[in-house]
């Protein structure tokens, strides 16, 4: 009888962010900033590197992926608080939040990306005669594929296991998407095999990648220091100084809000933490990885002169060039 008293919750309301009443439409102006720059960057990216000829290399390959990783992940949360924040409706359905939790987790790709792009450098640095043979197109092609079949096999998973999760009584999230540890709290099922899985395997996939590359980078420093040079060290430091920066932002965030206990973090830090790598990361990626990027810079500028050709401008341009 119970069971049947219980009121099946058919949708959910995101309670969004602790911004007070008048300050909305300024955080609003900055999010939809932060957003189109993410969007506007990573498709610059990707289309220059599918465009010019001189990027078709591994590191490129997965930088472009890496990029494209970005542009879905912070598709997933910014369009709809956005759309929360303008409206002042904050219900998703039950569907549309376990397919938000879903492409969510595609986060993970772009830890697998990171750990690709780190093998890379690693092979590029160490092995630079045999470079092109290790890191054939058939290699890169299947890494990529392996990165994207197992986040897909984690997505699944976790939400297949929240599906099967009863919810009765709280229907408000306090966050701005469908968070997981947030949904099992609200839970009126036993939630252990998923807390279980999340402790495992969610451990697995953020500590492992992590680990592997700083084993990356420590190989690396280690083959620099082995020939001393201050090419060798510019080019370390080219290579790796902000790849690693970024690791740092995008698993510190991760790993202290998900891998360490939330009980003496307030919701306020936990929404903060969230946001840096759902938000910020991705809009930072371009900026970080391709746009001090020297061959990204000419490839940028090639595209620029080909469409001022294109165009009917570029004659008189490379005229006074010359």
């Amino acid at each position: 009888m119970m069971g049947r008293n219980k009121t099946v919750i058919s949708e959910f309301f995101l309670l969004g962010l602790p911004i007070a009443p008048e300050h909305q439409n300024l955080f609003y102006a900055l999010f939809l900033a932060m957003y189109l720059t993410t969007v506007l960057g990573n498709l610059l990216i990707t289309f220059l590197i599918q465009l010019d000829s001189y990027l078709h290399t591994p590191m490129y390959f997965f930088l472009s992926n890496l990029s494209f990783s970005d542009l879905c992940f912070s598709s997933v949360t910014i369009p709809k608080l956005l759309q929360t924040m303008q409206s002042q409706d904050p219900s998703i359905p039950y569907a549309g939040c376990l397919t938000q939790m879903y492409f969510f987790f595609f986060g993970d790709l772009e830890s697998f990306l990171l750990v690709a792009m780190a093998y890379d450098r690693y092979v590029a640095i160490c092995f630079p005669l045999r470079y092109t043979t290790i890191m054939s197109p058939k290699l890169c092609l299947s890494l990529v594929v392996l990165c994207w079949l197992l986040t897909t096999l984690h997505a699944m998973l976790h939400t297949l296991l929240t599906a099967r999760l009863c919810f009765c009584g709280d229907n408000m999230i306090p966050h701005f998407f469908c968070d997981l540890s947030a949904l099992l709290k609200l839970s009126c099922s036993d939630t252990g095999v998923n807390e279980l899985v999340i402790f495992i395997i969610g451990g697995l996939i953020v500590v492992v990648p992590f680990l592997l590359i700083l084993v990356s980078y420590a190989l690396i420093f280690s083959s620099i220091l082995k020939a001393p040079s201050a090419k060798g060290f510019c080019k370390a430091f080219s290579t790796c100084g902000s790849h690693l920066s970024v690791v740092s932002l995008f698993y510190g965030t991760v790993i202290a809000l998900y891998l360490c206990p939330s009980a003496k973090n307030s919701t306020v830090k936990e929404t903060v933490m969230a946001m840096m790598y759902t938000v910020v990361t991705p809009m930072l990626n371009p900026f970080i990885y391709s746009l001090r990027n020297r061959d990204m810079k000419g490839a940028l500028g090639r595209f620029c002169l080909s469409l001022l050709v294109n165009l009917g401008f570029g004659h008189n341009f490379v005229k006074h060039t010359h």
